[in-house]
């Protein structure tokens, strides 16, 4: 076997593993977010179904604040210890904690414990993801060499997508095979439990992973920060790209993930009244379009620049969000006109995350980058985009309106275009190594 092919060899099988333990991460952590309704009267029982609601969007938002916290812990002990420690630790305790959802007791069986308990699992799920994601991303680019990383590190980013289109999947096949008592009374649990077997899976895939070839080099040289988070904060550039990174592209990327991928299911629901299962076929079909979108995306950021893909997608975000969610609340009679519409912002979203996983990397220096990637991202995926169903919800009641909470991700996807556009920098051949 030529070096050439044996080094394709080996890039496949790193992210083939890489990838699978990041499924694993999404599908547990976003199965949360697919159950929301169902949540709301099992674990916060209340006369009003919209205090329940918000009750059980609060608790997925946890999950999300709690990841920066994750970040500081796991970004750090990355750039200590090495990449590859990080990946077996998150996986373990992401994957015990959502199996264990799978056994909780509901508000009826243990009066307030069960929501105690519920948040407790869901902070867990919360540090975990927030070592993972971001920390995959320099793994999976670390490996990727010089050539072609925004193609080869967008596979990373259907992780997220394929996540909910297997959590969505397993939903609608059961809510199809039970009946709703059924469904209620233990149905519900079957995605916590099978996330036990995937749990088995990833660990033994991540097994066989080796150290990134830049961090052993870091090893040889001993070049390693001892104290990688002060050092990010003592240096002007580096603060300035971890804004950057936080405010333009991982916040723009969380809040048009959020609204396309977990919001919009919540208004067709909630707000739209579709029936469930029709929900949940659109959102299938809009996942399906994300993913060759998603990797075209990242493929055109090789050939034109990072910058001018992520920014175009914030201008397009800021632009069309919207309309398109008056279109769809104005046309619930249509579902060909509704799946265009959510097919059409998942190609919004692939412009901004296509070409993320490569860009948290490139961004910074190879001593601090996991720190410097995992903090910022997790702060702006936690903080901004996690928060995003709670706040526009609660800002549509507060209005009294459907759509006047979505001013919120409206105007912050346009400051993130006009902040990108002047003050992000072009990353695409960076050299990695220095």
């Amino acid at each position: 076997m030529s070096d050439a092919k044996a080094s394709s060899h080996s890039y496949k099988k790193v992210a083939i593993a890489a990838c699978f333990g990041t499924f694993l991460e999404w599908y547990d952590f976003l199965t949360f977010a697919t159950l929301a309704v169902v949540f709301g009267p099992l674990f916060f029982p209340s006369s009003d179904p919209s205090t329940g609601l918000l009750a059980s969007l609060a608790t997925f938002g946890v999950g999300m604040v709690v990841r920066p916290i994750g970040a500081a812990i796991f970004g750090s002990i990355g750039d200590r210890i090495g990449r590859r420690p990080v990946f077996m630790i998150t996986i373990t305790l992401m994957g015990i904690a959502t199996v264990c959802v799978g056994f909780l007791p509901t508000y009826s069986q243990v009066g307030i414990w069960a929501p105690i308990l519920l948040v407790s699992l869901r902070l867990l799920q919360g540090l975990s993801a927030g070592g993972e994601i971001g920390g995959s991303a320099v793994y999976l680019t670390e490996h990727a060499g010089d050539s072609n990383r925004g193609f080869k590190t967008s596979f990373l980013q259907l992780m997220g997508p394929l996540g909910i289109l297997v959590s969505t999947l397993q939903i609608a096949l059961l809510q199809n095979w039970l009946t709703t008592e059924e469904f209620l009374s233990w149905g519900w649990r079957v995605p916590f439990w099978i996330s036990l077997i995937l749990l088995l899976l990833a660990f033994k895939a991540r097994m066989a992973l080796e150290e990134t070839p830049i961090y052993l080099q870091l090893s040889k040289t001993e070049t390693q920060s001892k104290s990688p988070l002060r050092d990010n904060f003592k240096d002007p550039e580096t603060r300035k790209k971890m804004f950057l990174l936080c405010f333009c592209v991982s916040a723009g990327g969380a809040i048009l993930f959020f609204c396309v991928q977990v919001y919009t299911s919540i208004f067709l629901k909630t707000t739209v009244k579709l029936a469930p299962q029709l929900v949940n076929q659109l959102s299938v079909y809009a996942t399906l379009a994300l993913l060759p979108l998603t990797v075209f995306a990242g493929w055109l950021s090789d050939k034109i620049g990072r910058k001018p893909v992520v920014v175009s997608g914030l201008i397009l975000g800021a632009t069309l969000i919207l309309p398109a969610f008056h279109f769809l609340q104005k046309n619930s009679h249509s579902t060909a006109l509704i799946a265009m519409i959510l097919i059409g912002l998942s190609g919004i979203l692939a412009l901004v995350v296509g070409p993320q996983t490569a860009l948290l990397a490139e961004l910074f220096p190879a001593k601090t980058r996991n720190s410097a990637a995992t903090l910022p991202h997790n702060l702006a995926a936690g903080w901004i985009g996690g928060l995003l169903p709670l706040i526009v919800t609660w800002l549509n009641q507060e209005w009294v309106s459907d759509l006047a909470g979505l001013w919120y991700p409206t105007v912050f996807l346009g400051a993130a275009a006009l902040v990108g556009l002047i003050f992000l920098p072009e990353t695409k051949a960076v050299n990695l190594s220095k």
